[in-house]
């Protein structure tokens, strides 16, 4: 899925919007340049897979990161959100569910998690197909499920972005978790992906 052209409208967008400041007063160029700098550093997948490879080898945090996604990625010192703060909730996949997130109104995406988001994800074909039909998305990234396993699909909000939590690969068992990290990516931590 292609999301070039809505990348090339949102960076015009995104320019307009810099002249109309810098033209009025508002903020220089430079001021600009250091609040989107300062905004995405940190902002890395690597940060989720932390997190991922945390529960998977530590039961009581998995329960926590269940339960308030926002404050057990708190204890590991990540944030779930970027200007303000948003609720970070995680789902888990299982042998019998797998759980994918999309925004179905704009890209709303775990930012500091998960780091800048895939163009595909903001495309208007993934944002409304997924919804609709998960199951061939999903087979167009390469994830096949088997018959009995349902499909949950998480529409991220202002308010709320999602993260997921996938399934620990099998005989990973005595891998450490700066090893586990390796397994995780960020379409994995989106759903589009199995690890």
């Amino acid at each position: 899925m292609s999301g070039d052209h809505d990348d090339a409208v949102i960076s015009r967008q995104v320019r307009r919007l810099e002249t109309l400041l810098e033209e009025r007063g508002i903020v220089g160029g430079d001021t600009v340049d250091e609040v989107i700098d300062g905004f995405l550093s940190g902002a890395s997948p690597l940060n989720g897979a932390k997190v991922v490879a945390r529960a998977w080898t530590d039961p009581d945090f998995k329960a926590r990161l269940l339960e308030d996604g926002t404050a057990a990625v708190g204890e590991l010192g990540f944030s779930s959100g970027g200007v303000q703060k948003q609720r970070l909730r995680v789902a888990e996949n299982t042998d019998s569910v797998h759980n994918v997130i999309v925004c179905t109104l704009c890209s709303c995406y775990p930012l500091r998690l998960l780091g800048p988001s895939p163009g595909w994800y903001k495309s208007e074909a993934y944002r409304s197909r997924v919804v609709r039909e998960p199951l061939a998305v999903l087979a167009e990234f390469g994830v096949e499920l088997e018959e009995a396993v349902s499909v949950r699909v998480w529409d991220s909000s202002a308010e709320t972005r999602y993260m997921v939590l996938p399934r620990r690969p099998a005989g990973s068992e005595g891998l450490s978790e700066a090893e586990l990290v390796s397994l995780v990516t960020r379409n994995g931590l989106i759903g589009t992906a199995a690890v």
